[in-house]
């Protein structure tokens, strides 16, 4: 990895050398939206600057600026443009990447939107995009400068959408802000959808340690009305005008709903102070999606609701992995059991230190060795034998998974 790279537990200690980085001596509390595109096929991957513009303020971090609570699929590297020092970093995943895994991936090149907010800069910076695969090797990578006074980086965020605080602690820079944006709810069905929106918001800070850390969190509801009511459902040809184009059937799976168009969610945030996405459908059909350091879309009107967005929160928040499986093992591609997955609460023994070994008390339950996660029943292990992360019937997160969302909240205030 590149020499700005620390691990968590490093980053944590290293306390004299965070304080000596100082937000102000980089960066001025405006955000520097920038939009990629990410094409190609499971052999060759490309990435392709598509866009910049400039935020009226800035939510994100400012402490622990060149360092990654998680490796992620990818990472955002910025550095000085003369002396190359890394200045800021963060990581994520991406639906293109989950896309390379699929069959259509092995015959056909598409192209996925991905946007990423940065703080804006005071001099000329670099920005590094970097994708990785799943055995954690470098496979795309592009470079270009930003100029913080180029005439050409737009302003967006003068006429906020309509919306509502539904936790107020602080302000954006003391705070991790999450906002809720409504996707197939039309202009008369607002009401419900802030209602929705408030039932979300309960149940995420209904589970530890969310619960415990409210005061650090604002969150926000932001009314974005669609043409059509619902979304849309291709596995039953039911199309949908809706805000944010997203459908079930993703990958040719039922239940997986996410979109594509991700800057149509960033342009209807412009002007609001967030760092993190939760995306209600308006839908009674089961299903969702969380990516990491994208988004949360998961529907708002089945009965399993509740439990839904706590788990897909817990991918796009947390970083954390599924600790289902299936017994075909019908994605045993999907994590290299000879490699250490990133996500905290899975692992495949390669590097077990890393993860809840710490954790582990001789004969105490339930923290331990579990085998079957990662959709896999054998060679992938999780750490206790249910979880939110599991199933939607248990109610709460496994102490493991509890305290990979504590240091993520730390990471982004402390």
């Amino acid at each position: 990895m590149r020499t700005c790279v620390l691990t968590f537990i490093i980053s944590l200690l290293s306390t004299g050398h965070l304080k000596a980085q100082l937000f102000s001596d980089y960066f001025v509390r405006k955000t520097l939206r920038v939009d990629y595109i990410f094409t190609g096929n499971v052999n060759h991957q490309s990435i392709y600057l598509d866009g910049l513009s400039r935020l009226p303020s800035w939510a994100g971090r400012e402490y622990h600026l060149a360092e990654i609570p998680l490796e992620g699929n990818g990472q955002v590297i910025v550095r000085e443009a003369d002396s190359k020092r890394c200045i800021y970093r963060t990581s994520f995943s991406s639906l293109f990447q989950e896309w390379l895994s699929t069959d259509e991936a092995k015959t056909t090149d598409k192209a996925f939107e991905n946007t990423f907010l940065l703080p804006y800069p005071i001099r000329p910076v670099e920005v590094e995009v970097v994708l990785f695969d799943m055995n954690r090797k470098e496979v795309a990578n592009m470079k270009h400068i930003v100029k913080p006074d180029d005439i050409l980086i737009r302003e967006k965020g003068a006429a906020p959408a309509p919306h509502k605080y539904l936790i107020r602690n602080g302000s954006e820079d003391k705070t991790i802000d999450i906002v809720l944006l409504a996707e197939g709810y039309t202009i008369e069905e607002m009401d419900t959808f802030y209602k929705d929106a408030q039932i979300a918001c309960e149940s995420i800070f209904s589970h530890e340690p969310f619960q415990s850390m409210k005061e650090k969190f604002n969150v926000i509801a932001v009314a974005t009305p669609s043409t059509d009511s619902g979304v849309s459902i291709p596995g039953r040809q039911l199309w949908k005008n809706t805000a944010f184009g997203s459908h079930f059937d993703t990958f040719y799976s039922a239940r997986y709903l996410t979109t594509r168009n991700v800057k149509a969610i960033h342009d209807a945030l412009a002007g609001i102070p967030y760092e993190h996405i939760i995306i209600l459908a308006n839908t009674k059909q089961y299903g969702g999606g969380g990516i990491y350091n994208a988004f949360t879309l998961t529907t708002a009107h089945h009965p399993m609701f509740r439990p839904v967005v706590v788990h897909e929160f817990g991918h796009s928040f947390g970083g954390l992995g599924d600790e289902y499986f299936y017994e075909e093992d019908i994605m045993s591609d999907m994590y290299p059991l000879n490699v250490e997955p990133w996500e905290q609460n899975i692992t495949t023994l390669v590097n077990f230190d890393t993860k809840w070994k710490d954790m582990i008390e001789e004969g105490k339950y339930p923290v331990g060795l579990y085998e079957g996660g990662g959709y896999v029943s054998k060679g992938i292990y999780r750490p206790v034998n249910n979880c939110r992360m599991r199933t939607n019937e248990y109610p709460e997160f496994c102490p493991v998974c509890q305290r990979a969302i504590e240091r993520m909240i730390n990471f982004y205030t402390e």
